[in-house]
């Protein structure tokens, strides 16, 4: 099994990261589990905005992509900045968007996306409101993109509002909540990922389609 955690920190390495503290509880679990894990920061990589796979001279998105593509669990991690999700994590999304609309990103049989049968999680901090937000953005479009989202996928630290301690200075490692949801996260992400890689979704995107252009009116 291979897991691919991206920290969307707006931190370039090696700068301390409240973000990359999570996810080393995470990885160590995933580790423990059986899991071969990278991590990787998505601002150390010159990223472009857009919603391709080749944004032009520079952009090594291509890196990333052919990373997630080689995973089984599939995890974002990002802070939140002024109650949303950072606009790291956005990108990640944004460039998957690829798969609607580009070749190469669909099976030839079945017409399924290559996330198929890949799950997906998120981690989120910060030092006030918005984990419950960021979570949902990221969750929902990982699943629009094809992944599977097994239930109790996310997890998050967030601090007082108005407070100015993050995850780590907190003490946010040794809260209760936070390290019991990650275990779930863990272990249900775990458990997905092996009964898929066991038993593949077989829905059969282009049978499928020939049927629905039955029952609908011409375009």
């Amino acid at each position: 099994m291979k897991a691919l955690i991206i920290n969307c920190t707006l931190k370039p390495s090696p700068a301390f990261s409240n973000t990359d503290a999570l996810i080393k509880k995470a990885a160590a679990q995933l580790e423990e589990k059986g899991s071969q894990t990278e991590i990787l920061r998505i601002v150390d990589y010159n990223i472009k905005p857009g919603n391709v796979t080749d944004a032009g001279e520079g952009d090594e998105w291509i890196l990333i992509l052919e990373k997630i593509k080689a995973c089984d669990i599939f995890i974002i991690a990002s802070p939140v900045w002024m109650g949303h999700l950072a606009s790291t994590a956005q990108r990640i999304i944004e460039r998957l968007d690829a798969i609607f609309h580009e070749d190469g990103f669909t099976d030839d049989k079945t017409g399924q996306y290559f996330s198929y049968n890949k799950v997906g999680g998120c981690l989120i901090t910060g030092n006030e409101d918005g984990a419950h937000s960021c979570a949902a953005q990221l969750l929902w479009s990982m699943q629009e993109l094809g992944f599977t989202i097994p239930p109790n996928v996310n997890a998050y630290w967030v601090g007082l509002a108005g407070g100015d301690k993050n995850y780590v200075e907190a003490g946010g490692e040794r809260y209760f909540y936070t390290n019991s949801t990650l275990r779930y996260m863990i272990g249900n992400l775990t458990f997905f990922a092996k009964l898929l890689k066991a038993n593949p979704i077989d829905t059969n995107f282009k049978e499928l389609e020939e049927i629905a252009k039955e029952e609908s009116d011409p375009e």
